[in-house]
């Protein structure tokens, strides 16, 4: 079994029922700027999966993180997350899926993550919740930001196949993700 890089002491998100809506629900006809300001559509009838993964937010070295921002159950491993989607994405496409990530970040601070950490993907930004009103994600608020809890969607033909939340840790969430796919 791999072993989380992540501290040990970190809060377990538990489920809420936040997700317990999203099974075979179908993905809204809307486009989302990915990192590079350029409109993605989300409701997609391509012959791959699409596995769409939201997060709160991914930290910046230059940048603190939010208040007690590790003391919040699912809120801490976003970059971790990101970087085991990035490095197992032939693994993902093997399986004739493709990540996409979501978070409510503004298209420059995606930017600047996808740049740093050299993602080979797509990562939307939700800054204004136009997708997450629209499906009714879980979200959470510190002082008058609001962020997505961490969860992933499995998408075919732009209907949501799979579920997976809560997730934790996140940083091994992808083992999940691949043999879902595997399987199925």
């Amino acid at each position: 079994m791999k072993s989380s890089a992540l501290p040990p002491n970190l809060p377990v998100p538990e489920d809420d029922g936040g997700c317990s809506h999203l099974f075979k629900q179908s993905i809204p006809d809307i486009s989302l700027q990915n990192q590079d300001g350029i409109y993605l559509k989300l409701r997609r009838n391509d012959s791959f999966r699409i596995v769409f993964y939201c997060y709160p937010m991914t930290g910046n070295p230059k940048k603190t993180l939010p208040e007690n921002w590790d003391s919040i159950p699912g809120a801490r491993g976003c970059t971790p997350q990101t970087c085991s989607f990035r490095d197992h994405y032939d693994d993902l496409v093997k399986y004739n899926a493709i990540p996409i990530g979501l978070s409510t970040q503004l298209v420059p601070e995606i930017k600047e993550m996808t740049t740093r950490l050299f993602i080979p993907y797509d990562v939307v930004s939700d800054c204004e919740l136009k997708f997450s009103k629209l499906i009714d994600l879980p979200t959470f608020k510190i002082n008058n930001s609001v962020f997505i809890k961490r969860l992933t969607l499995i998408i075919e033909k732009s209907i949501i196949v799979k579920v997976f939340y809560p997730i934790f840790p996140p940083d091994l969430h992808i083992y999940e993700v691949l043999e879902w796919l595997e399987k199925n």
